[in-house]
């Protein structure tokens, strides 16, 4: 019934939802563990409840009548040993690998009511073997490096990303520059960097000037961009504020004519934006220097974007200036990040797509740790990894006889192969959210 072959059944008793097994191990210790002599008499019992796998859908709790030895020649007395029983819990080897394996799939409260271990215990089970996963586990580090932040529970935490192949390589627990700093001048083969992908926050600039000296910083452009769009938006809501109630409703509902581009509004649209604008003259000039500064993009080199960027401003009506105020300074105080993307042209996109999926992780667990959402990314080893296969030397300075070359040759260097994780694939992470198994 139990398939353990060290243990005896001695007795099975079916309960509601339960199996309780009372057991015994087949061999009992023939040496004293202390002095290693064969001189042994046995010295009292006690019982030790261990819990194992399901069976048939219910729960099961061993009780093993342990043996208690004394030593003739040393004197000295211990309990015989549980096979196939872990160090640390009570409970077999099989049930802690498969709570291991679980736990990084289920609610805790779900595998608790299924195997009648306690929630903590199975925490610790999880806690063990995320320590384990990421110690066995090696990321290379991106020729292009994205960092951007997701809120989960109650905290901005820094999300790093490979943004050439869109995965995802790290999570950290916040966005300071200390646990940024500390992450970046611990990667690996740094200098395969060629560019890091921020948005506008000032730790993550410092931290890569600190970390990684020399290696440019761009900034999202979608960021900079969005910036325009905010500005325009709360004109917006400013104009609403003077209207009446049913024009305000019918500006709400046609504000994303004033956020799409101009060229991509049909004729029916545009009409409609036409007719906005003779009613309200500040929010058509607004829409048109909105429209002038995502021309900025679409500059060929960084000199034609600095020199457009110098006539939109120029040209900035006073009457609207105030509502790009936030813009100007962003562009004032990042210009060169911001600029540095017509060298680089990449973007944090990927990043932003991963934050997405990661909250999706987060609402499909409410009430995990942060701990607990991290390891349900990075370590959910079903596929979300793209692995790659990595060779490294092995006693170097000791040559070893490869197997095949025996007898027949010079000695070869030994290697040890060692997998290697570009990321975690964020169309992956997609699959497995919409197939429940994340």
């Amino acid at each position: 019934m139990l398939n353990l072959p060290p243990y005896r059944v001695l007795q099975v008793e079916d309960t509601d939802g339960d199996y309780h097994i009372k057991a015994e191990t087949v061999s009992p210790p023939e040496r004293c563990v202390h002095c290693g002599s064969d001189a042994l008499v046995g010295f009292g019992r006690r019982e030790n409840w261990i819990r194992d796998l399901p069976i048939h859908g219910k729960r099961v709790a061993l009780s093993v009548d342990t043996r208690r030895f004394r030593c003739k020649s040393c004197g000295k007395t211990f309990y015989e040993s549980l096979p196939n029983v872990d160090s640390k819990r009570s409970m077999t080897v099989r049930l802690k690998t498969w709570l291991e394996k679980r736990s990084l799939r289920h609610p805790f409260t779900h595998l608790a009511e299924e195997t009648g271990v306690s929630n903590t215990t199975i925490r610790e089970v999880f806690d063990d073997y995320g320590r384990q996963l990421q110690d066995s586990l090696r990321f290379e580090t991106p020729e292009v490096l994205g960092i951007d932040e997701v809120h989960l529970i109650r905290r901005s935490r820094a999300v790093f990303t490979n943004i050439p192949s869109c995965y995802v390589i790290e999570m950290l627990p916040d966005r300071n520059k200390t646990t940024v700093g500390r992450y970046l001048s611990e990667l690996p083969d740094k200098r395969r960097i060629w560019c890091v992908a921020i948005d506008m926050w000032r730790p993550y600039q410092d931290a890569v000037r600190e970390a990684l000296p020399g290696i440019p910083v761009v900034v999202d452009k979608f960021h900079v961009l969005k910036m325009a769009n905010a500005a325009l938006d709360a004109l917006r809501k400013t104009v609403g504020g003077t209207i009446s109630p049913q024009k305000r409703r019918a500006l709400m509902r046609n504000r994303h004519l004033l956020l799409k581009r101009f060229s991509d509004l049909n004729e029916i649209q545009r009409k409609r934006l036409e007719e906005w604008g003779r009613d309200f003259p500040l929010l058509s000039k607004a829409h048109r220097a909105k429209e002038r500064f995502y021309d900025l993009y679409e500059a060929s080199s960084r000199s034609d974007a600095a020199k457009r960027y110098k006539e939109w401003d120029a040209s900035l009506d006073n009457e609207i200036r105030p509502t790009f105020g936030p813009l100007l300074t962003a562009f004032q105080n990042w210009e060169g990040p911001i600029l540095a993307y017509f060298d680089h042209r990449v973007t944090n996109a990927c990043t932003e797509s991963a934050n997405n999926l990661i909250r999706a992780v987060q609402r499909m667990g409410r009430g995990y740790s942060f701990d607990v959402l991290r390891a349900r990314i990075l370590f959910v080893r079903h596929g979300a990894h793209r692995m790659k296969p990595f060779r490294k030397p092995r006693l170097l300075d000791k040559p070893i006889l490869a197997e095949d070359d025996i007898g027949y040759g010079l000695p070869s260097r030994g290697t040890e192969r060692e997998d290697i994780s570009l990321g975690v694939d964020t169309v992956e992470i997609l699959n497995l959210i919409e197939k429940g198994e994340i």
